[in-house]
Order: C-alpha cells, then sequence, then structure tokens
C-alpha cells in the first residue's frame, strides 16, 4: 500500500468556474451536513475569492453566509480553506496594507481554517505579507504557485519560487495549476523539487478539467509526493470546473494509493441538492459550452474560474460589435468566431504584456485587454487604444514585478500617455484606509460588525457593499433572475410580466432593507414592465421575497439619451456597456454638475468584466449635466454627461 491521499471538496470553486453565481447561505447551510456525511473529504473551500462579493450582489450579508457555511465543518473536524489573492485580497483591485491584516482576523474569527494565497505574478514580495498576517490571525498559511506553460515559467522557476515562500514562513505549498495546462510530467518534477527539500511540508493539487490534462497530472503529482488532492463533483465537474471525485478516487486505488471511501448514499443527496439549485437559478448563469472539455483552451491558458463568466461576457461583446457591423452594412460575427479570434488576441497579448500568469485578475486583466483590442479593431480602431487603469497598474509594475519584459509597443505606448513604471514594494502604492471607512460608517450609522467583519467588508467592496446596504442589490438580483426566468420559459414567444416566472425564495436578511416597496423597470425581450420588490419587516421569521408585476408601462421607458448635439459642448459617450460610477472608492470625491475639466482628467468609470474602465475629457470645460446616476447599467454611446 502506498502512502495516503486526502481529498478536499473546492465547493466555491465548482460553482464559480461553471457560472457567474454561488448558492445562497440558506442552500449552502443544506448541503454542508450531507457533504460531510459523504465521509471523504478532509477540506472543503468554502469561501474566498468572489464569494464574499457574490453574496452582495445577492443582497446577503456575506459575513453571516461564511460564519453559517463554516460552522458544521469546523464541529465536524473538516479543516476549511479560502482563497485569498495577496494583493489583491478578495476583489481585482489592490487592497490597503492595513485592510489586509483585518481580512485573516476576521475569516478566523468567522471559522476559516486555511489562507490558501496566491499572487497573480508570482511575486513574492504580495505573498509574504499574507505569511505574516495568516500565521497572526491562527490560520495555516498555505502559498500557492500560479501555474502556467510559458518560455519563462519552468520547473526550476516554479521550485525555486516554492523554496523562498517555505523560507519565508509558508505551512504548506498549494500546486495552483488554474487553467489546467500544466504538464503532467513538469508539475511532478515541481512537487518532487518540494518535497526532496522539505518533505515534512504539505503539497496540495488544484486543477481543472479544461484542456485534458488534470488526471494524467493528478497521477504525475501522487506519485511524486502530493498530500492533498482538490476534486470537484457531478453535475459541476468536468468541463472548465475539476476532475471528478469518483473517478480520482477509482485511478488512485488502482495505483495502490490509500485513499478514503465515500458514502454514496449520501454523495446522491449531494449531487441532487447541487441540481436543484441549478434548477432554482444558478443553472440560469451557467453557459452549456462550461460544460464541455475543449482543448482550444491550451493555447490560450485562460483558467477555469473566468470561463466561468466569460461566456456571459462574450453575449455582451458580440452584441456591440454587432451593433457596429449593422451599421456599416457588413456581414454579423457568431459567437464561435468571436471566441476564436478572443483566443488568438490572448496569444498575441500575453507575451507582449510580460507573460503575467493567467489566474485572477491577470487573466481577466489580459482577456479584457485582448477583448477590447478585436472590439477595437473589428470597429476600425488601432489595438491597445482601450486599457483600463487596473490594467495599466499591471504593466507599470505597480501590482507587481512582471515576469517577462513588455514589448516595444506597449512601453511607447505608456510613454505616449505620460505614464511611469514603477520598481519599488506595490503594497506602497496602496495606504492605510481602514480610517476612512470606520469614519463613513460612523457618519452612516451602520455598525463595524463583530471582530469588525461589516468595516472589512465594506473598504473590501465599498460600491458592491453600499448597494446591499441599499437595498437596490437584491432588487436588480431578483429582477435578473425573473427576466432570465421568464425568457428561458418562453424563448420564442411573446414574453409575459415578469412575475410570472417565480422568483427565489431568500431568507430574511439580518441588515437594514428598504422600508417601502421598491419599484423598477424591466426589459424583457424588448418588453418593459414595472416591478416592484417588496422586503418583510419581521427580521425573526424567514419571509420570501415577492415580486409583484403590473401593467406594461406605455410607452417603454427610453435608453439614456444619445443626442448629438449639446449646443456646441463637448458629448461625453460612453465607450462600453457597463454600470456607470463617478468613482472608484467610495472615499473618493465624486464631480458634479458646475465642476471644471481639464482635458485628461478621469470624469467616471464603467464597470466591465471585472474592471473599472476610467472615461477621460476630450477637452476642458465645465460640467453641465451627468445623465446617469452611479450603478445605472450603459450600453456602448449612450450620453454619459455634458462639458460646456
Amino acid at each position: 500500500m502506498k502512502r495516503e491521499i486526502k481529498f478536499s471538496l473546492v465547493f466555491r470553486d465548482m460553482w464559480q468556474s461553471a457560472g457567474k453565481y454561488i448558492p445562497r447561505v440558506d442552500q449552502l447551510v443544506r448541503v454542508a451536513p450531507a457533504i460531510i456525511e459523504m465521509g471523504c473529504f478532509e477540506r472543503v473551500e468554502t469561501n474566498g475569492g468572489g464569494f464574499e462579493q457574490v453574496n452582495l450582489l445577492f443582497g446577503e450579508n456575506p459575513n453571516r453566509a461564511v460564519r453559517e457555511w463554516t460552522k458544521p465543518f469546523n464541529d465536524a473536524g473538516i479543516q476549511t480553506h479560502m482563497l485569498d489573492r495577496a494583493l489583491n485580497g478578495l476583489r481585482m483591485s489592490p487592497v490597503p496594507d492595513d485592510v489586509r491584516r483585518l481580512f485573516y482576523k476576521v475569516k478566523k474569527a468567522q471559522g476559516t481554517d486555511i489562507a490558501r494565497t496566491f499572487c497573480g505574478l508570482n511575486d513574492v514580495r504580495n505573498i509574504a505579507p499574507s505569511i505574516t498576517y495568516a500565521k497572526e490571525a491562527g490560520m495555516i498559511s498555505q502559498c500557492s504557485l500560479s501555474i502556467t506553460h510559458s518560455p519563462i515559467h519552468t520547473i526550476d522557476y516554479y521550485t525555486r519560487m516554492a523554496l523562498e515562500l517555505i523560507r519565508l514562513g509558508a505551512d504548506e505549498i498549494c500546486i495552483k495549476d488554474m487553467a489546467g495546462i500544466g504538464r503532467p510530467y513538469s508539475l511532478g518534477r515541481i512537487v518532487e523539487g518540494i518535497k526532496t527539500k522539505h518533505p515534512e511540508i504539505p503539497v496540495q493539487y488544484h486543477s481543472h478539467a479544461g484542456p485534458g490534462f488534470n488526471v494524467a497530472s493528478i497521477l504525475a503529482v501522487c506519485a511524486a509526493g502530493c498530500d492533498y488532492i482538490d476534486v470537484g463533483m457531478e453535475p459541476l465537474s468536468w468541463g472548465t470546473g475539476h476532475a471528478d471525485l469518483l473517478t480520482v478516487q477509482a485511478m488512485l486505488k488502482d495505483a495502490g494509493y490509500k485513499v478514503p471511501n465515500i458514502n454514496m448514499e449520501a454523495y446522491m443527496r449531494v449531487r441532487s441538492m447541487i441540481q436543484e439549485f441549478m434548477d432554482d437559478f444558478l443553472g440560469l448563469y451557467i453557459s452549456p459550452k462550461n460544460r464541455l472539455m475543449n482543448s482550444l483552451l491550451i493555447a490560450p491558458g485562460l483558467p477555469g474560474g473566468m470561463m466561468g463568466s466569460l461566456m456571459s461576457d462574450l453575449e455582451k461583446n458580440l452584441e456591440s460589435i454587432n451593433k457596429n457591423n449593422l451599421k456599416n452594412n457588413r456581414p454579423l460575427m457568431t459567437e464561435d468566431q468571436l471566441l476564436i479570434k478572443l483566443f488568438e488576441e490572448v496569444a498575441y497579448v500575453w507575451p507582449r504584456v510580460g507573460y503575467p500568469p493567467l489566474v485572477t485578475p491577470f487573466s481577466q486583466y489580459v482577456k479584457n485587454l485582448a477583448m477590447m483590442n478585436v472590439m477595437q479593431l473589428e470597429k476600425g480602431k488601432e489595438r491597445w487604444s482601450m486599457i483600463a487603469d487596473d490594467i495599466w497598474d499591471m504593466i507599470l509594475g505597480k501590482a507587481g514585478r512582471l515576469p517577462g519584459k513588455l514589448a516595444p509597443e506597449i512601453i511607447e505606448k505608456a510613454k505616449e500617455e505620460g505614464r511611469a513604471f514603477f520598481e519599488g514594494n506595490p503594497q506602497d502604492n496602496y495606504p492605510d484606509a481602514l480610517d476612512k471607512y470606520r469614519k463613513l460608517m460612523n457618519g452612516k450609522h451602520w455598525e463595524t460588525g463583530d471582530d469588525d467583519e461589516e468595516l472589512f467588508e465594506y473598504a473590501m467592496h465599498p460600491a458592491q457593499y453600499e448597494a446591499y446596504r441599499s437595498g437596490k442589490a437584491k432588487v436588480e438580483f431578483l429582477a435578473d433572475v425573473a427576466k432570465r426566468k421568464t425568457a428561458q420559459n418562453k424563448p420564442d414567444q411573446p414574453q409575459p410580466p415578469v412575475a410570472a416566472a417565480t422568483p427565489p425564495t431568500l431568507p430574511q436578511p439580518s441588515y437594514p432593507l428598504p422600508a417601502t416597496p421598491q419599484r423598477m423597470n424591466v426589459d424583457v425581450n424588448g418588453e418593459q414592465y414595472s416591478v416592484t420588490i417588496s422586503f418583510g419587516e419581521d427580521t425573526a421569521v424567514t419571509e420570501p421575497v415577492r415580486s409583484v408585476a403590473e401593467k406594461p408601462l406605455p410607452p417603454p421607458t427610453p435608453p439614456l439619451p444619445t443626442a448629438t448635439t449639446t449646443g456646441g459642448g463637448q458629448e461625453l459617450l460612453s465607450p462600453l456597456e457597463g454600470k456607470f460610477f463617478l468613482v472608484k472608492n467610495a472615499s473618493d470625491t465624486p464631480l458634479k454638475v458646475g465642476d471644471t475639466v481639464s482635458e485628461g482628467d478621469i470624469l467616471c468609470y464603467i464597470e466591465a468584466m471585472k474592471t473599472y474602465n476610467a472615461v477621460r475629457a476630450e477637452a476642458g470645460g465645465k460640467i453641465t449635466a451627468i445623465l446617469a446616476s452611479p450603478g445605472d447599467t450603459v450600453s456602448e454611446d449612450d450620453l454619459l454627461m455634458t462639458i460646456q
């Protein structure tokens, strides 16, 4: 009998690799006992990454969600682990140092045992503080090697990085093969290099199934000394997800390893609940293509977690391209054609921006940059003409040191825009901010929560937190679910009012909601409906949130204006579809009507594909009108402001 191999269920990542959302907290609490009863998991991934942000989008309190979700596993003696993005914490952009330190204190208090930290650039300087903060909080520090395949990312590169992390105090190493493109032989050699020097350090392997390497890779890393294997389970294994528990167990058992038995009765209950959650509403956000293996993913190397949201983004971008094609009497593009163009552009962009490992957020940055290039080229504009500020921070070194060299065309672009490269410690670019957010919360009469967990959430996700506290997040979420259910039920027929699609039942939350019903307009296949969302007032009782539909509005609500003239003033048009914000951070001061701006000033942001895209003034003047409100969804070419 060979060594024992232990399993970890990556329950959070299973969902986020398939689609946009994860189950609500009431669903998580229902499935946890059955996962425990399966008897085969030493560890379960319970939170981290985008988990808390998804809760906010639901209108749920993410701190309550983590506490309730981790508790059953804590009680059963199963370790819980979270995903931590080092300098970026739980979000797509860098986080101040004091917010990072609070992060670990909060998550340990909420029941999370292991912090799996990775840097999207493999910059050890970004990971080092997380090791210290995790240990201060009493957590196990598991540090990750973000695996990709390039001329730079060699066996020696990764082995040296792992040994450096162990020297800095890492308790464990994770081989994070986020795109599943690590080659089995090379991965085995990396694990062998770690175990030869440090046989006492546990190694955990995380991979995605997409390109087809990962079952062979699991066998290779186990032969080299790996201790834990991350697995998924049906109906969310394979595709852009992970290797299936049953397959991995059978394969390793046949190879002579000691592996845990599986309570199949409990397995079937978990499997049924996952399908039930998908049928409820989560399946509305899962593209069928994400359930397929695809060897086309070998070349672009895009991670499974990102592919979950990519297909949704693709639909919006395709619509934008085809609007332009119709306007110019050009043939319409298909989704497959756009996907191939995107993959080809990723292959073009990636080496030119220094080979950042394709993991969050840098996989999104490279993909977004490639997508923007495709869209601009399709519209007859220049490549590199739209680069978001967060992407510039990566290029300039503000987020960490790039593994490779920048192409001359990128360096020249930076010089043209007067952008300076940064060589120092990335954390120095992001000063402490907790005092600012504490002051903001005091001004709003908001409690900072147990262990300052609400303060942490506000500082980590300011825009989403404000939408959750106001009730806007829940209104928009329920309306979107209702719209999707209606369209799914009768895709080829005139659509009935939105409320004909029953919205999901949500538990009564423990945070303030609007006292009066919230009314909003919803577009369903071009028809406008008025929807009223009412919120229960008795927080001691679990009440469903109900959607009450009324007659269609006559006439339909018009889109944001796209006027061609404003009396000679400058028209600021949205460069792409997304959500409009005047500022990125709640502590920033937004512009207002009457303010004077100069050419090149940032006027607002469009949040699209998880990044904030700055919209700048093309000429100076005075703002005479702001035609969108923060959080509004805008289309490409919508009029946002006028400047005289």
